[in-house]
């Protein structure tokens, strides 16, 4: 008896908990629905750019950037007290160059990506393993086509350092991992957990949307019966 007394409490609770958070809900997924709808892309305004042929990148004066080097970008940084010169060409490769001396630097070794993951991320001296992949090998949480140095520390976070850039590409912590995960359950797309836009999606957040309206209606419906039989 006990037990049966408490339902009609559940009950209760459970319709205003249902008023508390119907609304919300019905927001959530009408947004969610609203933004499956056009691609991210197509979003930005990307598809409205008129294309434009890469040019290569002229420096004039300059020891090692030439009219003919092909060059896309160029970008500064320091490593190791020295400023470097990060050169990236039109077909995608990069390559380190002295800035003050014009001479190229060699490709980042195992040992170097040891010593960089040990001096620029806490607990980077706990290495428990270091790997090279080549650009079109990398591993799935990495996902850019470029060759890195996976580093994996012993509490499995994955550190991606640039064998060309010297630089460190990306952090995979085990959260991370299962974030990257959840996102990609969250948008449907678990292949490449990038696809913001497709008809799976939008077919089941418009199913949702459709069954989170009714049950907010049927809570109208519920109270106004309610006040009748009370009435």
């Amino acid at each position: 008896m006990a037990k049966n007394s408490n339902m009609p409490l559940l009950a209760k609770w459970h319709v205003w908990l249902g008023w508390l958070v119907g609304v919300p809900i019905v927001m959530w997924l009408a947004s969610g629905l609203f933004m499956t709808i056009k691609p991210i892309e197509e979003v930005r305004g990307e598809h409205l750019r008129v294309g434009v042929e890469e040019a290569p990148l002229v420096i004039e004066g300059s020891a090692f950037a030439t009219s003919d080097a092909g060059l896309k970008d160029m970008r500064l940084v320091m490593q190791e007290g020295r400023a470097v010169a990060l050169l990236t060409t039109l077909d995608g490769t990069v390559t380190r160059i002295d800035y003050a001396s014009g001479e190229p630097i060699a490709a980042v070794t195992a040992d170097t990506a040891r010593a960089i993951v040990a001096d620029r991320i806490i607990g980077g001296d706990k290495v428990k393993s270091v790997r090279f992949f080549e650009a079109d090998e990398v591993p799935f949480d990495f996902r850019r086509p470029r060759p890195v140095w996976q580093v994996t520390l012993e509490d499995a976070t994955h550190i991606y350092v640039g064998r060309d850039t010297g630089e460190i590409e990306a952090v995979r912590t085990q959260w991370w991992r299962w974030f990257d995960f959840m996102w990609g359950l969250h948008i449907m797309d678990l292949s490449e957990r990038e696809a913001t836009s497709h008809p799976i999606l939008i077919l089941f957040a418009g199913l949702s949307l459709t069954g989170a309206t009714l049950g907010c209606i049927l809570m109208f419906r519920r109270r106004k019966s309610r006040n009748k039989a009370f009435s």
